[in-house]
């Protein structure tokens, strides 16, 4: 999930999509990113207005709010493929 976090500027997308997220935690590795680090202006630069942002295996999945229908269909395609088939 890329986010930004600054003490002015809090994220209630971010902590709600957490909240979302979470039943979902034992099938996918969160990974945050805070866009605001220079290390990371890339990110910044593409998604500033559009936190937070989703990407699954590298790809992006979504933005804003969490899909849960997008996400259960991209996991369960992962698994599909993880199962060798």
């Amino acid at each position: 999930m890329l986010k930004g976090k600054q003490a002015m500027d809090p994220c209630p997308l971010c902590d709600e999509a957490k909240e979302v997220l979470e039943p979902y935690r034992n099938r996918f590795i969160l990974q945050e990113v805070d866009i605001t680090l220079p290390e990371n202006s890339a990110w910044y630069d593409r998604y500033k207005f559009d936190i937070p942002v989703f990407h699954l295996n590298g790809q992006f999945l979504m933005m804003h709010r969490v899909n849960l229908s997008k996400l259960e269909k991209q996991l369960q395609k992962l698994e599909q493929q993880g199962a060798g088939g």
